[in-house]
C-alpha cells in the first residue's frame, strides 16, 4: 500500500512537471490594435502626445520602425490580421459600410471559406477572446463567434459613440457574444475591463486575446464627453477643442495598455506572454503621421506605416529597434508558430513568422503589396473602376494609378517622406515592380466580390 502511494505521488509529480513544461511551450499572445493611430502619435516615435505606458512598453520591448498595416482603412486590415492572408482573398477589399443600403453592408468574412487564428489555436487547447471592434461583417453569419472566439464583447460597426454605444446609423451596437447587451461605460474602459477579467480568469490556461480598441477613431469623445448618438444624445459645445479631446482619447488608450500589461504581470504571466501593439491604418486628421506623407486611406507611407511594439520579457531584448520591413499579415504566422497550431495542407499564409526578428536575427529583403479603394461602386452595382496599387521592395516604394497621375517611385532610405519622385531616373525598376504588382493582382482578383471595369487612365 505504501509503495502504491509513493508511486502515485511520483506519477502526480511527473504529470505536473510535464504540464508545467507544456505551459512554457504554449505562450500567451495578446494583440492590441488601435484605430486610426498615426506613426507620429506616440512619445516613443517622436510624438508629442502623453503616452507613458506605451512608451514604457517600447522601453521594455522592441519598437518597429518599418511595420505596416495590410490595408489603409479599417475593415481590410482586420480581415488580413485574422486570416493571415492579403484581405482581398477573403473578399474584404474595402470598408464594410454601416449603411444597410450600401452594397458592401451585405459582405463580410465567410466562416465556411476562411481559416482564422482563433480557430487554429483552439485546437491546441487555447482560450480565445475578442474585446472591441469587429468591422468585418454585420450579418449574423459573419459575426465573431463563428470564427473561433470563445468570448466576444464589443461592436460590429466601424465606430460607435464611446458612451451610448450607438453607431453612425443610430443603431445600438454593443454585444456579448451573439446578443445585444446594455452595458454602461466608456468603450475604451469597457474593452479594458473585459480584457483584464479574461486574463485573470485564464491565467492557468494558454490564451490568445485580441484587444481591438475604438480609439483614436471618431467620434472624438473623452470619458466625460456629451453623448453624440442615440436617444439620449446631447448638444456638444460649439467651442469644443477637439485637439484637447483627442489627448483624452489617446491617454485613455494608453492607460488601457498599462492596465493590461499590469494584469499580465500581476498574474505572473509576463515571462510567458507576447504582447503586440499596433494600429489598423494611418492617422485620421487629429493624429500625426510624423515624418511620413499621407494619412488614413492613402498609399503613401503615412497611410499604412504604423507604430508597432512587441513586448515579451526575457525573450525580447529590452529597448531595441527593428528596421525590418514587416506587416500586420505577419502576426498570424507568428501565432501559428508559437502555439504549434496546424495549418491545413496547401493553405499558404502571406506573412512571415516574426520571432526571428523579435530575437534580433536579421532577415533578407521582401516584397509587400497594397491595393487601395475597394467597394467604390454605385448604389446597386458591384462593379468598380480599377484601383491604385503600391509595392515595397526593400528600400523602393512604387505607387501606380489611377488616382495618381503617373507611376511614382521613391527611395525610402533617403526619402522617407516620399517627396522626390525618381521614377524617370529608374525606368527599369518601375517596369519590374509594375510587372510584379500586376502578377500579384492576378492572384487576388478571383477572390474579389465585384467586377473590375477597365480604366484607360491607369498608369503603367
Amino acid at each position: 500500500m505504501k509503495n502504491t502511494l509513493v508511486l502515485m505521488l511520483f506519477l502526480i509529480m511527473v504529470f505536473q512537471s510535464q504540464a508545467n513544461e507544456l505551459s512554457k511551450k504554449q505562450p500567451n499572445i495578446i494583440i492590441i490594435m488601435a484605430d486610426d493611430m498615426g506613426y507620429g502619435d506616440l512619445g516613443s516615435y517622436g510624438g508629442i502626445q502623453n503616452t507613458p505606458h506605451l512608451d514604457q512598453l517600447a522601453q521594455e520591448g522592441l519598437r518597429f520602425t518599418d511595420f505596416h498595416s495590410s490595408g489603409t482603412v479599417c475593415s481590410p486590415t482586420r480581415a488580413g490580421l485574422i486570416t493571415g492572408r492579403y484581405q482581398h482573398k477573403s473578399g474584404v477589399d474595402g470598408v464594410i459600410n454601416a449603411n444597410p443600403k450600401h452594397p458592401s453592408h451585405r459582405l463580410g468574412l465567410d466562416p465556411t471559406t476562411q481559416i482564422t487564428f482563433p480557430q487554429l489555436v483552439k485546437e491546441q487547447g487555447y482560450k480565445t477572446a475578442l474585446f472591441g471592434k469587429w468591422h468585418v461583417g454585420y450579418q449574423e453569419r459573419f459575426r465573431p463567434m463563428h470564427f473561433g472566439f470563445d468570448h466576444f464583447v464589443g461592436f460590429l460597426s466601424g465606430n460607435i459613440d464611446y458612451l451610448s454605444h450607438y453607431d453612425r446609423m443610430e443603431k445600438y451596437d454593443w454585444w456579448h457574444n451573439n446578443k445585444k447587451v446594455i452595458e454602461q461605460g466608456y468603450s475604451t474602459e469597457l474593452i479594458t475591463k473585459h480584457s483584464v477579467n479574461f486574463i485573470n480568469k485564464n491565467k492557468d490556461k494558454p490564451f490568445v486575446l485580441y484587444v481591438a480598441h475604438e480609439a483614436v477613431h471618431d467620434p472624438m469623445q473623452g470619458p466625460n464627453a456629451a453623448i453624440q448618438r442615440g436617444p439620449n444624445k446631447e448638444q456638444s459645445p460649439k467651442d469644443i477643442d477637439k485637439s484637447a479631446v483627442f489627448k483624452e482619447v489617446i491617454q485613455a488608450l494608453d492607460t488601457s495598455v498599462g492596465q493590461i500589461v499590469n494584469a499580465v504581470k500581476l498574474a505572473g504571466l509576463a515571462d510567458n506572454t507576447l504582447i503586440i501593439f499596433t494600429s489598423d491604418n494611418g492617422p485620421m486628421k487629429l493624429s500625426s503621421p510624423g515624418p511620413l506623407r499621407g494619412r488614413k486611406a492613402s498609399l503613401y507611407e503615412g497611410g499604412h506605416r504604423v507604430p508597432t511594439i512587441a513586448w515579451w520579457p526575457k525573450v525580447i531584448k529590452a529597448n531595441t529597434v527593428s528596421e525590418q520591413l514587416t506587416i500586420s499579415l505577419d502576426i498570424m504566422p507568428t501565432i501559428v508558430k508559437l502555439t504549434g497550431a496546424k495549418l491545413p495542407k496547401d493553405h499558404q499564409l502571406d506573412g512571415i513568422d516574426l520571432m526571428p526578428i523579435l530575437l534580433g536575427k536579421p532577415q533578407g529583403p521582401r516584397e509587400l503589396f497594397w491595393r487601395n479603394g475597394g467597394f467604390k461602386y454605385n448604389s446597386t452595382s458591384f462593379e468598380t473602376k480599377d484601383m491604385s496599387k503600391a509595392m515595397r521592395a526593400g528600400k523602393w516604394k512604387l505607387i501606380v494609378g489611377p488616382y495618381y497621375q503617373s507611376s511614382n517611385l521613391y527611395d525610402l532610405s533617403k526619402d522617407i517622406g516620399e517627396q522626390k519622385d525618381i521614377a524617370s531616373r529608374h525606368p527599369e525598376i518601375v517596369k519590374a515592380m509594375t510587372a510584379k504588382i500586376h502578377l500579384w493582382e492576378q492572384e487576388i482578383i478571383p477572390y474579389l466580390p465585384y467586377k473590375i471595369l477597365p480604366n484607360k487612365k491607369m498608369a503603367n
